[in-house]
């Protein structure tokens, strides 16, 4: 298969042809062969490379989830850097002991992530080529929303050179987000927690559905994609997108583990298996695999594991809890298996399990979800309410998806 970036310079280079590009990229912006298309842009002839824009974690892609990004100028490339991730907000540093509470005031704030006017002089076009992971609470996504808008405003075309949505583009999960009430920066527009779109695709659904002023929009698809093909069955090579997904087996989890950040669980930040690790120093991980594991939760299985943040919560504190291991991933419900895993930690620790109620209904798009489990309701009834809505958003982006 081809990627956006690659069909555009066999097809489309007439789009950038005599232009000054801003490019909005992370070290997921390469070719198929794994080229960096920073350097790709640089060395091409017929436009110039103006200035870089990066997302949560930085053009460079190292830095952690809440970490703040200054401007910079980049030293190899002499560019201009700009952070699309508190810049303009002037997000003080926070240490990464502090990390989690800071990510969950930030990133529940609009404010703080749009491209200021000043940061696109002497631009006329901005292309947007990063990778997403299929789930609405990632936040390039919504840099993607932010951006387009402020080409609209600033009468610029604007690009998006397409990848794969990672955990395929047929299947969908978790309630729509209730929108105004429940937008944020980890959820702008009312989609499911789980998409099922690639960001192309997002793109024009955005751009015709919810931005409040339409930009020049054009999306340079790829070829040879198909909507039920997983990343493995792509031929490419995963780059990990942000810190804590690393590999491709965490976005398989990540739809429903990330509600974890909305509790007093550890996510499994500080260790080398993010997401596919969880625990507390307050559980037993032997207990809780058993109880898991009895359920037969479908596609999943857990194994007892111990592990040691070095850093995020529990940082430097043994925590019991269990290695998630996807066994069946078409069989596998990421956001209703997290539900049962924290009704199961509920049932065993009681009033140990807290809920961040605020953050933990901004990633779920509402307080629907959690209302119901703080009274009990089984995971398959609320998985039922979720229903009616996603047969509704099947509906709205129909007329959107390329492939």
């Amino acid at each position: 298969m081809k990627l956006g970036v690659d069909v555009l310079f066999e097809k489309h280079i007439g789009l950038l042809r005599g232009k000054r590009v801003g490019l909005i990229t992370n070290p997921t912006g390469v070719t198929r062969d794994l080229v960096s298309i920073v350097e790709v842009f640089r060395a091409h002839p017929d436009f110039k490379l103006a200035a870089l824009y990066g997302p949560e974690h930085g053009v460079r892609g190292n830095a952690q989830a809440g970490e703040f990004v200054p401007f910079y100028r980049d030293e190899h490339f002499s560019l201009p850097v700009f952070s699309l991730y508190g810049q303009a907000l002037k997000l003080p540093h926070a240490p990464l002991a502090d990390i989690d509470a800071t990510m969950r005031d930030f990133d529940t704030q609009h404010a703080g992530k749009q491209v200021e006017a000043g940061m696109l002089e002497g631009i006329d076009v901005l292309v947007f080529d990063l990778q997403d992971v299929g789930t609405r609470i990632y936040t390039y996504i919504a840099t993607m929303a932010y951006a387009m808008s402020a080409a609209a405003d600033a009468g610029i075309p604007f690009v998006v050179l397409d990848r794969p949505n990672p955990i395929n583009g047929l299947t969908m999960e978790g309630p729509i987000l209730e929108f105004p009430g429940h937008s944020s920066f980890i959820g702008v527009y009312p989609i499911p927690l789980r998409h099922g779109m690639t960001t192309g695709e997002l793109g024009q659904l955005f751009n015709e559905t919810f931005l409040p002023k339409k930009c020049a929009l054009t999306v340079v698809p790829m070829e040879g994609w198909r909507r039920a093909d997983w990343f493995d069955r792509t031929g490419l090579l995963w780059v990990l997108p942000s810190p804590n997904l690393p590999t491709f087996d965490a976005t398989i989890v990540y739809p429903g583990q990330v509600l974890i950040e909305g509790t007093n669980l550890s996510e499994g930040r500080g260790t080398t298996k993010p997401f596919e690790l969880f625990g507390a120093p307050w559980l037993d991980g032997y207990v809780l695999a058993r109880e898991l594991n009895a359920q037969k939760i479908p596609g999943a299985f857990f194994r007892e594991a111990w592990f040691t943040p070095t850093f995020s919560k529990f940082s430097g504190v043994r925590c019991g809890g269990c290695q998630f291991h996807v066994t069946d991933r078409d069989r596998f419900a990421p956001v209703a298996t997290t539900l049962t895993l924290l009704a199961t930690i509920k049932k065993i620790a009681g009033a140990k399990l807290e809920l961040h109620a605020d953050y933990f209904d901004k990633v779920m798009g509402t307080s629907l979800a959690r209302e119901a489990f703080v009274r009990g309701t089984p995971t398959e009834e609320i998985v039922a309410t979720w229903q009616p809505g996603l047969a509704g958003f099947a509906e709205l982006r129909a007329p959107f998806l390329l492939y």
